[in-house]
């Protein structure tokens, strides 16, 4: 930083959505950080232009056609590092955002958190130059040609894709797109694209023919019943419903047909496997008809 400020821990966390929003989706509105935050626009504009005038001269420019800012060709984050775990964790926890900054040094040097150990998903195998790309076709709706790898396609193939929106499943990150090779909608896990220099865009060509509302499997919405192994003992069931906070013996959760099986592997839970001890299994799918026909 230009000056030594003396900084309010929640104005820091604002400076750090600044920089993350306007770096990585090349927009910065006053509207970002009301939604964000729940301030009125008088205290977000004047959030940023304190951060442009007084913590990073230069750092971002108005663009009349974008009615937004965005960063400028010196760009220099001062309260980030420029990752893609920041961007990815703050799309993760961007309905609780004092959550989200939790693995950075900020916590630490505003109090004692010692006590606190978590388990982050790696994201560092994600290419900046590949997020960025896949950002901008998203919001501008447009297809987007890259590399991309699977287990059943190991040798790297050119992928013409019309992504529409990025998901957290668990340990990965992966986007949901139309795909035009297969001509239907499908899951890419962001680590599996290859992009050769990081430092050379990946641009949004052509305008998608897809619409996210014909993406069925995202559209339809499914209710996945969770109950307590039917094996175990009455008290043993009843800690289990304690556990997962169950209702009458029973976690019912709502999600999109195309995340279904995502929610099941959060649980640990696989249709076509049970456990020989139920005290090793603890769950069960309550509702399994209805929700087969919906996984992968």
């Amino acid at each position: 930083m230009t000056k030594e400020i003396k900084l309010k821990f929640d104005h820091v966390l604002r400076y750090k959505v600044i920089e993350i929003l306007a770096f990585w989706e090349q927009r910065l509105t006053t509207n970002h950080l009301c939604e964000l935050f729940g301030i009125g626009r008088q205290q977000a504009s004047k959030d940023i232009n304190f951060y442009i005038n007084e913590l990073a001269p230069g750092n971002l420019v108005y663009d009349k056609y974008l009615k937004g800012y965005r960063p400028s060709t010196r760009f220099k984050p001062q309260f980030t590092r420029g990752t893609t775990s920041e961007y990815l964790q703050l799309l993760n926890g961007s309905n609780k955002v004092y959550d989200t900054f939790l693995e950075t040094s900020l916590i630490d040097q505003c109090s004692q958190t010692n006590y606190i150990e978590t388990i982050a998903p790696s994201d560092k195998n994600i290419s900046p130059a590949i997020l960025t790309g896949l950002i901008k076709a998203i919001k501008n709706r447009r297809q987007v040609t890259l590399t991309y790898v699977s287990l059943n396609n190991p040798r790297p193939q050119k992928r013409t894709l019309e992504p529409h929106t990025l998901v957290h499943a668990g340990p990965r990150w992966h986007v949901r797109a139309y795909c035009t090779k297969n001509q239907d909608f499908r899951d890419f896990v962001l680590t599996r694209f290859r992009h050769n220099n990081d430092d050379e865009p990946i641009n949004a060509t052509n305008p998608a023919v897809s619409e996210p509302q014909q993406d069925h499997y995202w559209q339809h919405k499914v209710r996945i019943k969770i109950i307590p192994d039917t094996r175990l003992e009455p008290a043993q069931r009843k800690v289990i419903a304690q556990d997962y906070g169950m209702v009458r013996n029973a976690l019912v959760i709502e999600t999109r047909a195309a995340l279904a099986s995502y929610v099941l592997q959060h649980y640990k839970l696989d249709p076509n496997k049970i456990e020989a001890k139920p005290e090793a299994q603890q769950l069960m799918i309550g509702n399994l008809k209805e929700v087969e026909k919906w996984l992968f």
